[in-house]
């Protein structure tokens, strides 16, 4: 199985992920003849996660395998010919039902690449195509990306504060649901996570699983070295024990002595796992008992609820773990359960084949949109990223960039004259065909480290991280500002 393929996962059609208010937009624009106009779509979000400084696109290629297989089926039709409005007469008649059996997706779309570190107001999807298409698929799109940005944002976080440890994800029984534990646990790993505990998302996504006992192994013995015992005689390939489920130090003592015989059969301990108590206190503990009884390469793992902040106590402690077991707080996006992505109508094409830039208003400055046909620049030098500008495909992104703060037009940057720059924004589509296949998890995860490398320490910092550059275009800020004025009954 492809490793995305969510047609294969999902055996029916996926066309009704939607909410009701999609489709019957999707119903007045064929009613009103508006249903092929042009039209452009961008889904950004507002604030990085977790009171961080940077945000890792993920969910880009479970997105693209959804336009590529968008179809209403049979089942999908009838059960909308049964809505029934506030009169019981039927919500949509049966020649737009028809309309939609036929329906073949032609727009094209433009993303950043899965992996991408991105930023607020940067567009990361652009939809552009008939208006009931580019409509019909905000909801789907919005699910596919903001859950699993989240996760692999604080995976990435994880693995920071790791350090270069490997950090395991053992997340599945307190996902939200077997659609949250998958999304999750491939989120995880393209944030840079090792493996996972999930089987399934093992199978389906090509993700590397790790995992040995629990308590309960223990439990069903007479005694913890009993159960040491048959578990290295079931599986002396892969003998991480469990060591805490009596007196912790104990536990170690019984691995060691489970461990030389592992040893005369040919076999190595691989390692203990801590999942209670003083996790710094113990770790050091059981690595000078370790190296003592001749186990040096054996590692400590830990689990116990854990998170970027206390895995940088622990570090900070001087703990002896090596790999870190993170569970709950990763695949919950513990303490924040949204990225808040949004998805916006920013131009319609006019008879003459011009673009019409459309804008949303707010009394919050931070959700006023941004109009027009994005694109973002990214500017490096000397091998680092220096800043970010949005552009409009129309007006360019002009000979000597400056970049202008969106929520603050007084605050600008300039961009260094010598600056390379590429685009984020790739083609994926063109006219409902895909032109460029999404990468595979494992090449995300990559992507996603490589990128990471090629920013800040300020910007990648937990508390009071430095904000990166972004900004938009000087000659769009001044558009975005003109139909700001004119929609509030101003002028310049």
């Amino acid at each position: 199985m492809p490793p995305s393929d969510l047609h294969h996962l999902y055996r029916p059609s996926l066309a009704l992920l939607t909410d009701l208010y999609q489709v019957t937009m999707a119903y007045g624009y064929w009613k009103s003849g508006a249903a092929d106009r042009p039209a452009v779509f961008q889904l950004t979000f507002r604030r990085p996660p977790f009171q961080g400084g940077f945000t890792i696109a993920c969910g880009m290629a479970c997105a693209i395998d959804y336009l590529a297989h968008l179809r209403f089926d049979a089942d999908d039709l009838h059960y909308l010919a049964g809505l029934r409005g506030v009169d019981e007469r039927p919500l949509f008649e049966p020649a737009f039902l028809d309309y939609l059996g036929q329906l073949a997706f032609r727009c094209d779309v433009d993303a950043v690449r899965e992996g991408d570190v991105v930023f607020p107001h940067e567009p990361l999807i652009r939809v552009q195509g008939p208006l009931l298409q580019a409509q019909l698929i905000e909801s789907a799109l919005l699910t596919f990306t903001g859950f699993p940005s989240l996760v692999a944002t604080k995976a990435a976080r994880i693995c920071l504060a790791a350090r270069g440890d490997a950090v395991l994800e053992f997340g599945l029984r307190r996902a939200q649901g077997i659609d949250g534990a998958l999304a999750a646990s491939r989120a995880a790993y393209i944030g840079g996570c090792a493996a996972t505990s999930n089987l399934l998302a093992g199978r389906v996504f090509d993700i590397p699983v790790r995992g040995t006992h629990a308590h309960s192994w223990i439990m069903s013995f007479g005694d913890e070295r009993q159960a040491f015992e048959e578990y290295a005689r079931a599986m002396p390939n892969n003998c991480v024990f469990l060591v805490d489920t009596y007196d912790t130090l104990s536990g170690v003592r019984h691995a060691i002595e489970v461990g030389h015989w592992l040893r005369s059969q040919g076999h190595e301990l691989l390692g203990i796992r801590l999942d209670s108590g003083d996790l710094a206190y113990l770790s050091i503990e059981a690595r000078k008992m370790l190296d003592e009884a001749g186990f040096p390469n054996a590692a400590i793992t830990a689990s116990n609820e854990l998170d970027e902040h206390l895995i940088a106590n622990l570090k900070e402690q001087g703990a002896t773990i090596c790999l870190w077991g993170v569970g709950t707080r990763l695949v919950t996006a513990y303490d924040q359960p949204a990225l808040g992505v949004v998805y916006k109508l920013t131009a319609l094409q006019e008879p003459d084949g011009s673009w019409r830039p459309c804008i949303k208003l707010s009394e919050q400055p931070l959700k006023i949109s941004t109009p027009g046909r994005l694109q973002v620049r990214r500017f490096e030098q000397a091998g680092q990223y220096v800043g970010d500008l949005i552009h409009d495909l129309d007006l360019g992104p002009g000979d000597q960039p400056i970049l202008v703060d969106p929520l603050d037009d007084t605050r600008r940057i300039a961009v260094p004259a010598d600056a390379a720059s590429r685009e984020l924004l790739r083609p994926v589509f063109r006219g409902g065909q895909l032109v460029d296949r999404p990468p595979a998890a494992a090449m995300a995860r990559e992507h996603a480290a490589s990128e990471l490398q090629r920013f800040a320490a300020s910007v990648k910092r937990f508390a009071n991280p430095h904000r990166y550059p972004v900004g938009l275009e000087r000659r769009l800020q001044q558009l975005k500002r003109q139909l700001i004025l004119k929609a509030r009954g101003h002028r310049e």
